[in-house]
C-alpha cells in the first residue's frame, strides 16, 4: 500500500521482505522526480514494523 500525502513523503507498508529493496528504491526514485531534487535528499526511514517513510530532506 502506497500513500501519497500533501507533504514530500510517502509511508510504505511493505509486507513481502523479497520486495524490500526494489520498493524503496523506486519511491526514492519516484520522490526524487516528483520533488524535483536529487536522491541523496531523499531519508528513507523504517516509521513501524514493516512500515517505511521515504521523505525529502532538504
Amino acid at each position: 500500500m502506497t500513500t501519497f500525502e500533501s507533504t514530500d513523503s510517502v509511508s510504505l507498508k511493505i509486507w513481502d521482505r523479497s520486495a524490500l529493496e526494489r520498493t524503496l528504491d523506486a519511491a526514492v526514485h519516484d520522490l526524487a522526480t516528483r520533488t524535483n531534487a536529487p536522491k541523496h535528499h531523499i531519508a528513507v526511514t523504517c516509521s513501524g514494523p514493516n512500515t517505511f517513510t521515504v521523505s525529502l530532506n532538504r
